[in-house]
């Protein structure tokens, strides 16, 4: 693999090279591996979340879940409701 650099992030990396004992492509990898893992960390999920995922695929293998259409729907029915329910009375000259 080759990689172009600008002179100045060139000099850098053997200045930090030469400071840490390290070579280029140490460096230039434990840089790789820290974007990486910032952009895309690993994440090891628990036994509970992976026996809720697990709970969860089971529902929908029995078609037990709502779309998120269905969801939503759901949700401002139940918000009209309180809100009807909550508005005030106007009193009548």
């Amino acid at each position: 693999m080759t990689v172009s650099l600008p002179e100045a992030m060139i000099q850098e990396v053997e200045r930090v090279s030469k400071e840490e004992h390290r070579t280029h492509s140490e460096l230039v990898r434990e840089a790789l591996r820290r974007y990486f893992y910032s952009r895309f960390p690993v994440v090891t999920p628990t036994k509970a979340e992976l026996a809720a995922v697990a709970r969860g695929r089971a529902q929908i293998q029995k078609g037990e879940f709502v779309t998120l259409d269905e969801l939503l729907n759901g949700l401002d029915a139940e918000n009209r409701k309180a809100s009807r329910k909550g508005a005030a009375k106007t009193p009548r000259s």
